[in-house]
């Protein structure tokens, strides 16, 4: 994991509070085919200098980081309706390779 990395956030087409964070210069064709089918077009919300110690509104930077270096993405869904995050990783996981 680096120290402090760049990147954009997208908001979901499809998804209400949904977004995807990845590095600034990320393909969205490169990302898992499953995510993009169920994420929609991607929405450019902002771009950041992410450190760890960034605290953002529902994770931090050091996840964030984490997630990037290991999958490409971050996905953040929203925490209050656990049943939608639920058919989300379903929906996600039927459609990845």
């Amino acid at each position: 994991m680096k120290d402090r990395a760049f990147v954009s956030v997208f908001r979901s087409s499809k998804k209400n509070d949904t977004y995807v964070f990845v590095r600034r210069d990320q393909k969205w064709e490169d990302l898992p085919e499953g995510l993009r089918t169920i994420f929609g077009q991607p929405v450019h919300s902002m771009d950041l200098l992410l450190t760890p110690d960034k605290k953002l509104a529902r994770t931090t930077g050091k996840q964030v980081l984490e997630a990037i270096a290991e999958k490409d993405f971050y996905l953040q869904m929203p925490e209050e309706q656990e049943s939608y995050v639920v058919d989300f990783k379903r929906k996600l996981e039927r459609h990845s390779p």
